[in-house]
C-alpha cells in the first residue's frame, strides 16, 4: 500500500513538472512572451512577486489594544512569506518595500540591499529565505548553454527592439555576453531567430542563479571569485581576446537573473567591492581579461554587523559604494511574546522531546530582552520589557500611562546589542541535554543561564548587570508569576471569582463617576457606590486618594471604547485592573495556600484540596515531575513570614 502511495506521488510530481521542460528557438519563445509577458520579468520584479503571491495581512491596530500600544496608529503589514519570522515586522516591511520599488524599476533596482544588525538577529535567515524562494520558484527561459543564463530577448538586435517591445509589451534591456555573441556570429550565422532556448531552474548547490561570496582573505583577494577568469589551458588554442578562453563562473556570472549574496560584506577590502559600483548603477560587470563589460540583471544582497558598517562608512573614500546601498537594520526582537515564538520555532526543528514546564522559555526570553534594552530613568528594566510587549502600564501613584514612544525616542539604538538568540538556544540545549526525568523547568533553566553568563567574555560591569537580571529581577518576577499560578490552581473557579470582582468593580466605579446610586439585584434597594470595596482593589496597585477618581474614569472610558470597537470586556481587558484583581484574589487566599503547600502532614480536607490544586496545575501544562519540583520551590520561596 505504501509503495502505491509513493509511486503515485512521484508520478504526479513528474507530470506537474513536464511543463517546466522546454526546448525550442527564439521564435518559439517570442510566442510564449506574447502570451505571458511576465516570463521576461527582471530579477527584482520576479522576487517581489514571489514575496507577495502568498498573501499579505493588513493589520488594523485599532482592533487590537496590544498592537495599538506597541505600534500606535502605524500601518502594519504582515506577509505570509515571512510568517516564521517574529518581532522584526518593521524590518520585513522595509525589505518588501525595497523589492516593490525595485520591481517598479525605481532607484532601488540599482541599489544593494544591505542588512545590518547584531549577531543572531536573523539577517542570515532572511537571506536564506529569499534564496529558498528562488529555488522553489518556477524555472526561467534562458539562452541554451549561456554561462550567464541570459534572457533570450538579448538576441534581438537593438535596431529591432522598439518594434518587438511594442509587439510583446515588454522592455528589452541588456546585451549578449561575449560567449553568446561569438556563438551567434560563428555557429548560427547571425540568424538569431534560430538560436536555441531552454529552461533553467535556480539552485544554490548547482550555482544556478544564486551566487554566494564569503569573506575573502585580504592577502589573497582574487576578483575571479566575482566575475570569472581566463582559462589558461585554452590560451594556446585561442587568442587572448577570444571569448572561448573566458570562464564565466564568478558569483556575478552565476547570480545573473537571480541573487548575489555577500556574507559579512565589509570584511573584504574596499577594492574587492568595486564590482558592485558598475553592477548596480550601470548594470554591468567586467569580463575577465580584456573583454568588454557584461550586462548583469541580479539582486545584490549583503549583510554584516554594525561595527563593520560603522568602520566602513567612517571612511569618506567609500562614498561611491555607500551611495549605492539601501541599508535596513535588523535588530534583536524586543517583544517578549514574539521572542518566545522564536525559541519554540527553533525547538520544533530539533529532536529534543523533553517536557518543558510553563514559563521556562518565557524566563529565558525575558533575560534575552532585558540585556537588549537601554536603561531608562522613567521606568525600571522589567517594566520597560512589559511595555514593549504591549502591556498596559500605569505610573505608580498616578493614572498616567507610560508612553512607549517616549521610551523608544530616548533609546534609538535599542535592540542592536545584548544577548543573542543563539546564546539562549545553547543554554536551552544544555538544559534539555542535562534534564532529569526528561523534563526541564524555570529553576534549572535559570541555573544554566547563570553559569553560561559567568563564562561570557564581556566587560565585568556588563556581566554584573546580566547576572543581576538573572539572580534578582527575573527571579523576583518568577516568584510573582508562580505565586499567582499556585494561587489560581488552588482557588476553585478562579476565573469566575475574578469576573465577579471585575463586574462589581465596574458597576460601582461607573456609578461613582456618574454620581448615581447602584441598585441591589437581590433587594432592589438603591445604594451608594461602595468606596471601601473600590479602594480595596485599587490599593493593590498603589492607587490611593485623589488619583482614584482618574483611575476609575480611565477604566470606564476604556471599557466603553472596547465595546464600541466590538472587543470583549472581561477582567483581563484592562491590564492595571486585571493586575489589581489578581492581587486581591491572591491576598485573600495567601494564608490558606501557604498552609497547603508547606504542610508536611495534611489532614484529609487539606490533602483533597492539595490534590485538586496539583490536577489543576497539570491541566495548565505541568507534568508530575515538574509539578512536584515547582511546588517544593513554592513552599520554600513563597509567602515567607
Amino acid at each position: 500500500m505504501a509503495k502505491i502511495d509513493f509511486e503515485t506521488l512521484i508520478k504526479r510530481d513528474r507530470g506537474e513538472r513536464k511543463h517546466q521542460h522546454f526546448s525550442g528557438t527564439l521564435l518559439d519563445y517570442l510566442e510564449i512572451v506574447k502570451e505571458n509577458p511576465s516570463v521576461a520579468a527582471f530579477s527584482h520584479q520576479r522576487m517581489y512577486e514571489l514575496l507577495s503571491e502568498r498573501g499579505m495581512e493588513l493589520v488594523n491596530t485599532e482592533e487590537s489594544p496590544r498592537l495599538k500600544r506597541i505600534f500606535g496608529n502605524e500601518t502594519l503589514k504582515r506577509y505570509s512569506f515571512f510568517k516564521d519570522f517574529y518581532g522584526i515586522d518593521k524590518s520585513i516591511m522595509k525589505i518588501v518595500r525595497y523589492f516593490h520599488a525595485a520591481a517598479m524599476k525605481g532607484e532601488e533596482s540599482r541599489q544593494v540591499l544591505y542588512l545590518v544588525g547584531p549577531v543572531g538577529a536573523g539577517k542570515s535567515s532572511l537571506m536564506e529565505a529569499l534564496k529558498r524562494a528562488l529555488e522553489m520558484s518556477p524555472p526561467i527561459y534562458v539562452i541554451n548553454d549561456c554561462p550567464m543564463r541570459e534572457e533570450p530577448l538579448h538576441l534581438i538586435p537593438k535596431h529591432l527592439r522598439p518594434q518587438f517591445e511594442t509587439l510583446l509589451g515588454v522592455k528589452i534591456e541588456g546585451d549578449l555576453c561575449p560567449v553568446c555573441r561569438y556563438r551567434l556570429k560563428n555557429e548560427y550565422n547571425g540568424e538569431f531567430e534560430h538560436y536555441p532556448i531552454t529552461m533553467s531552474e535556480f539552485s544554490i548547490r548547482s550555482r544556478k542563479g544564486i551566487g554566494v561570496v564569503p569573506p575573502v582573505d585580504p592577502n589573497n583577494q582574487d576578483t575571479s571569485v566575482l566575475s570569472g577568469s581566463v582559462d589558461i589551458s585554452k590560451m594556446d588554442l585561442y587568442s587572448e581576446d577570444d571569448p572561448r578562453v573566458l570562464s564565466l563562473n564568478g558569483a556575478f556570472n552565476v547570480g545573473n537573473r537571480g541573487v548575489v549574496e555577500f556574507i559579512e560584506v565589509f570584511k573584504n577590502d574596499v577594492e574587492y567591492l568595486h564590482t558592485m559600483i558598475t553592477a548596480t548603477q550601470e548594470k554591468s560587470i567586467p569580463s575577465p581579461g580584456k573583454g568588454s563589460m557584461i550586462y548583469f540583471d541580479g539582486i545584490i544582497l549583503a549583510h554584516s554587523n554594525e561595527a563593520e558598517w560603522n568602520k566602513f562608512k567612517s571612511d569618506h573614500t567609500n562614498e561611491a559604494i555607500l551611495d549605492r546601498i539601501v541599508k535596513i537594520e535588523v535588530p534583536y526582537c524586543l517583544e517578549l511574546d514574539e521572542e518566545v515564538k522564536i525559541y519554540h520555532k527553533i525547538l520544533k526543528s530539533s529532536n529534543f522531546n523533553a517536557h518543558i514546564a510553563p514559563h521556562t522559555i518565557e524566563l529565558a526570553s525575558m533575560f534575552a530582552i532585558l540585556t537588549r534594552l537601554a536603561p531608562s530613568a522613567k521606568v525600571d528594566p522589567l517594566t520597560k520589557l512589559k511595555i514593549y510587549n504591549g502591556e498596559e502600564i500605569v505610573e505608580k501613584g498616578s493614572t498616567k500611562k507610560v508612553d512607549i514612544f517616549e521610551l523608544r525616542e530616548e533609546a534609538q539604538r535599542e535592540g542592536m546589542t545584548g544577548i543573542s538568540t543563539r546564546f539562549i538556544m545553547k543554554a536551552l540545549d544544555t538544559t534539555l541535554s542535562e534534564s532529569d526525568n526528561n523534563c526541564i523547568n524555570p529553576i534549572t533553566m535559570l541555573d544554566v543561564l547563570i553559569k553560561a553568563t559567568k563564562e561570557l567574555t564581556i566587560a565585568d560591569d556588563e556581566k554584573k548587570r546580566y547576572l543581576g537580571f538573572l539572580q534578582d529581577t527575573i527571579k523576583k518576577e518568577y516568584t510573582t508569576i508562580l505565586e499567582k499560578e499556585v494561587t489560581r490552581a488552588f482557588i476553585h473557579g478562579y476565573q469566575e471569582q475574578a469576573e465577579s470582582l471585575f463586574n462589581n468593580y465596574l458597576d460601582h466605579a461607573e456609578a461613582f463617576i456618574n454620581a448615581r446610586k447602584i441598585k441591589d439585584t437581590n433587594t432592589g434597594e438603591e445604594l451608594e457606590p461602595d468606596l471601601k470595596f473600590l479602594q480595596s482593589i485599587e490599593e493593590q496597585i498603589g492607587i490611593f486618594g485623589t488619583t482614584a477618581r482618574g483611575f476609575r474614569q480611565d477604566v470606564t472610558s476604556y471599557m466603553f471604547s472596547v465595546l464600541r470597537t466590538g472587543g470583549v470586556v472581561d477582567y483581563r481587558a484592562y491590564e492595571p485592573l486585571k493586575e489589581a484583581i489578581e492581587k486581591k484574589l491572591t491576598t485573600s487566599v495567601k494564608e490558606l495556600s501557604r498552609i497547603v503547600t508547606k504542610a508536611r502532614v495534611r489532614d484529609k480536607d487539606q490533602d483533597s484540596k492539595y490534590n485538586v490544586m496539583v490536577e489543576e496545575m497539570k491541566q495548565n501544562g505541568y507534568c508530575d515531575h515538574c509539578c512536584n519540583v515547582i511546588l517544593k520551590y513554592a513552599a520554600n520561596n513563597l509567602w515567607k513570614d
